[in-house]
């Protein structure tokens, strides 16, 4: 029976590499990473998104509450946070 041979260090994909300037420069290699992200331009702004989200929970939470007094102006103001998280999406 042939045994296994087993590796020295793990095999890993190429994009699966977390820091590749620590690991090229562990490894030795003078191997330039492109660190700069592309389409960034198109990347929500988080701040915005949480402050938007924020409110948008805020408004759910009145909404709720008013379900026992009233079903009409606790939908109108669901609706309206549902329109609040489709802004939040845009953001």
């Amino acid at each position: 029976m042939a045994k296994k041979q087993l590796l020295t260090e793990p095999v890993l994909p190429k994009d699966s590499i977390i820091n590749p300037e620590l690991y090229h420069k562990v490894k030795g290699t003078n191997h330039k990473v492109d660190t700069k992200f592309k389409h960034l331009d198109k990347m929500p702004n988080q701040k915005w998104h949480q402050i938007i989200s924020f409110i948008k929970s805020g408004i759910r939470i009145v909404g709720y509450a008013i379900i026992p007094f009233d079903l009409v102006a606790a939908a109108i103001v669901l609706i309206f946070s549902e329109v609040i998280g489709i802004i939040e999406e845009l953001v």
